[in-house]
């Protein structure tokens, strides 16, 4: 059996290029569709570990309400073991936690104000995009005249 690259001319050069060719779009698809693949798992396991990640975190923040309010019913009943009787207890402790609410709630308002918007980051995209277009508009008057 001979090879057809051997006997032919042009027609079995450009066929063998066209076989080439081909053959590489085939292992470029494959390639892409191995990179997706792998893509696919690595998500896969970063999304479980991020849903474990979240439900222990919602674990822990249930736990911690939960010595809140412990922490709250020892504050009162200290109160009440100094002398303060037991509404007046409770009063305080209530008061307290408003207050400590009160706190948070200032203090994340004013880092809340101190945030800029992406101001810079919209000025520079800005300045980008209209020095990309006045490069556009200069690349295509030579163009025309020529």
């Amino acid at each position: 059996m001979t090879d057809p690259v051997v006997r032919g001319g042009s027609n079995s050069a450009q066929a063998s290029v066209g076989e080439l060719v081909a053959s590489a779009v085939s292992d470029l698809t494959q390639l892409v569709k191995y990179e997706v693949d792998l893509a696919k798992i690595e998500l896969k396991q970063d999304a479980r570990r991020l849903g474990l990640g979240g439900a222990l975190l919602g674990f822990a923040a249930f736990v911690g309400c939960l010595v809140l309010v412990l922490l709250c019913f020892a504050y009162a009943y200290g109160l009440m073991a100094a002398g303060i009787w037991a509404w007046a207890a409770f009063l305080i402790v209530a008061l307290t936690c408003i207050l400590l609410a009160g706190l948070a709630v200032a203090v994340a308002v004013t880092r809340f104000r101190g945030l800029s918007g992406l101001r810079k980051t919209r000025l520079t995209v800005t300045d980008d995009l209209t020095l990309i277009r006045r490069e556009g508009a200069d690349s295509d008057a030579p163009a025309e005249t020529r």
